[in-house]
């Protein structure tokens, strides 16, 4: 059972869908380095973007790709 004090394992490589959309269009970002804060990249326009990691966390709306793994139909279906 995860206590609020639990943390999601965010690791660098990682694809996400957050729940609002850049101003370029873009809802799929790359993570490029995770700590207290998370600094993403837009797949769509290439911006930067760092964000505190309790607001990260409420935006995720799915992983689509984690580093290592094969990637899913289903996330291929999200995009």
């Amino acid at each position: 059972m995860a206590n609020r004090f639990f943390l999601y394992k965010f690791q660098a490589g990682m694809q996400v869908k957050l729940k609002k959309a850049h101003p370029c269009g873009g809802k799929i970002w790359d993570i490029v380095s995770v700590g207290a804060d998370i600094r993403l990249r837009c797949q769509t326009c290439g911006h930067y973007l760092l964000m505190p990691r309790r607001k990260f966390e409420l935006a995720v709306t799915d992983i689509l790709s984690v580093p290592g793994e094969p990637v899913s139909p289903q996330a291929e279906e999200n995009r």
